[in-house]
């Protein structure tokens, strides 16, 4: 049975002291060297008579030690024995790593092969036991900004620790080498081979053509704003992590009826229907595949037409201009009261500004005839009379 004495001790060298107590209670301390060499020594520093003996041979003693990597020795001082083991680091330092070659498995995750040594010591019952050995594995992938709506490359990492049986990390998005660096005793690092990913991640995202007109209600305003009032022209970016060998497919479907498909990896597509859609995308590659949803509102329509404007140049009510929603048909007709034409015109966000040939009209009543087709299918056959007001200019 080995006793445990409270040994002072040293050593020359860089090292790191580990007390391990074992399963039988007994307590070893293991002297970690990063590198062992020919004046390292263990040097015991309290008072007393020591001496030093091997595992191997308990019968010899040392006045003094010079240790040896995998060697175990007993420190006697007075009688009370300390237990010792001797590991000389640079001997067992990582080997590689390395990404294991299987692209078909690797879309969400991969698997890390890792070759590192154990830090075993054994005790004076023969028995042996491993030490852990803290690691870090690093690597770069992609980061998704929702703000920015851009991808941003940045470095990530895991902690990983030996004895290890399997090591799995999120699958990169872009290609990378893996660093093993650590462990808790000296600092290094091994780096693998540049590994290509094969993972596609996409975030669909659109882009709306916005309106200024102000006569138009819920009109698109804002280019993140998915809903509003036909003509809804809307840019589709697919923005796929890796774009070499990846292939895309756009679905429009209005409720569960399918509108169109597209193949473009980023495309347009004007919404002129009222209703609610799905636009999803489906990409994949040789390996692996991603999809992704946007919801489109586009609202019903309306339309108004007023009965008065003042050209008067107060840019308040200067134009004929009908409100309205959703149209995506329209005409328009003015005629004086003996039923001439005097204007015409067909984009809905645009009016007659009171005059004729570049002169000024009179003053009076006006008749106008509008024909016009709404998102929804509604279809505006309007008249009526609409006055012309100058006032004082």
């Amino acid at each position: 049975m080995t006793i445990i004495a409270s040994a002072q001790l040293t050593a020359t060298g860089d090292y790191k002291l580990e007390r391990e107590i074992t399963s039988n209670k007994d307590t070893v301390q293991v002297f970690i060297f990063n590198g062992i060499k020919l004046d390292t020594e263990i040097i015991y520093t309290g008072t007393g008579t020591s001496k030093w003996y091997k595992f191997s041979d308990l019968q010899t003693p040392y006045t003094s030690v010079l240790p040896e990597d995998a060697t175990g020795y007993v420190l006697d001082v007075d009688g009370k024995r300390t237990t010792i083991w001797v590991i000389d680091l640079k001997k067992y330092m990582p080997v590689s790593i390395s990404v294991e070659n299987s692209p078909d498995t690797q879309c969400e995750e991969v698997k890390i092969n890792a070759v590192v040594p154990e830090l075993s010591y054994f005790t004076l019952d023969g028995i042996s036991h491993n030490l852990p050995r803290n690691f870090t594995i690093s690597y770069k992938t992609m980061l998704w900004n929702a703000d920015t709506a851009a991808w941003s490359t940045i470095t990530t990492s895991q902690p990983i620790t030996f004895p290890n049986t399997e090591t799995t990390v999120p699958a990169p998005l872009c290609d990378t080498y893996f660093t093993l660096s650590g462990d808790q005793y000296f600092t290094d690092s091994i780096k693998s081979t540049l590994y290509s990913t094969v993972a596609v991640k996409c975030h669909a995202t659109s882009i709306v053509t916005i309106r200024t007109e102000i006569n138009e209600a819920e009109r698109p305003y804002d280019a993140s704003i998915i809903s509003g009032s036909a003509p809804l022209d809307i840019q589709f970016l697919s923005n796929v992590n890796k774009t070499d060998g990846t292939s895309y497919v756009w679905s429009i479907y209005k409720g569960e009826q399918f509108v169109i498909e597209r193949t473009e990896k980023d495309h347009r597509y004007t919404f002129t229907e009222a209703g609610t859609f799905k636009v999803k995308l489906d990409t994949k590659n040789a390996y692996c595949s991603d999809s992704g949803i946007i919801t489109i509102t586009v609202t019903e329509s309306a339309l108004f037409v007023p009965n008065v404007f003042t050209p008067n140049g107060d840019e308040f009510n200067n134009e004929f201009r009908v409100a309205y929603k959703s149209i995506i048909s329209f005409q328009c007709w003015v005629y004086n009261r003996w039923g001439r034409k005097v204007f015409y015109w067909t984009d809905p966000q645009k009016g007659w500004d009171g005059n004729i040939n570049e002169k000024k009209a009179a003053a009076g009543a006006y008749f106008y005839v509008i024909n016009a087709v709404g998102s929804d299918g509604i279809k505006y056959k309007l008249k009526g009379d609409i006055n012309l007001l100058r006032g004082k200019e």
